[in-house]
């Protein structure tokens, strides 16, 4: 079964939809060498229409242009997309195909072909929200931006069950950016306020 795992860059208040005001400012050399972590051994690229638009409509100029960025834009173009959309138009990039039917189900028969090892997640905050709700996601990365966007879709909406998440690994980067990837997790015990007040300060068991 492959691993799938969401990258994001987000805001201090959850926003995942990226602002160049408050994004680019914190974009560095580590930042950039982060990013391409994530996309190492990647076999399929995860797509939501409205991120897989964006891609489109910058990446492949600019491989074109064979500027410094147009490894990393080649890279992007030679992997494969699968892209969440309803719409019947042509996608315009190489390597691209839509997701046929629903897209849990398309994402589980995708994750249980022997020949994919990593699925990534890039931006796409709906598709990351239904793999989420359906126990799909293996890892959410997290480059948190010490910025409060005050606006822009956030990362969790509002709605039952709670997710529960386990600390991977962290990372704080020159700029500030921490760099956090979570799993999956149950909560740590069933609680209530009544069990923890021997660890308030100033209990007899502090």
């Amino acid at each position: 079964m492959a691993t799938i795992i969401s990258t994001l860059f987000i805001s201090l208040d959850g926003v995942a939809e990226i602002d160049p005001d408050w994004h680019f400012p914190y974009f560095d050399e580590r930042m950039g060498e982060a990013v391409g972590e994530d996309y190492e051994d990647v076999d399929v690229l995860l797509l939501g229409r409205v991120t897989y638009d964006s891609f489109a409509g910058a990446w492949p100029d600019r491989e074109a242009a064979g500027g410094e960025d147009a490894a990393f834009a080649a890279q992007l173009g030679d992997v494969r997309k699968v892209v969440a959309t309803r719409g019947s138009q042509d996608l315009g990039w190489r390597n691209v195909e839509r997701i046929d039917g629903e897209l849990v189900d398309a994402v589980r028969a995708i994750a249980a072909d022997p020949g994919v090892g990593k699925i990534l997640v890039a931006g796409s905050i709906s598709v990351v929200r239904q793999l989420l709700a359906a126990g799909l996601l293996d890892e959410l990365r997290l480059l948190v931006h010490p910025v409060a966007a005050r606006k822009g879709e956030r990362l969790f909406d509002e709605g039952e069950p709670i997710y529960p998440l386990r600390l991977v690994s962290s990372e704080a980067l020159p700029t500030g950016v921490l760099r956090l990837v979570y799993a999956p997790a149950t909560l740590p015990a069933a609680a209530t306020y009544d069990d923890v007040t021997g660890d308030l300060p100033g209990a007899s068991g502090s």
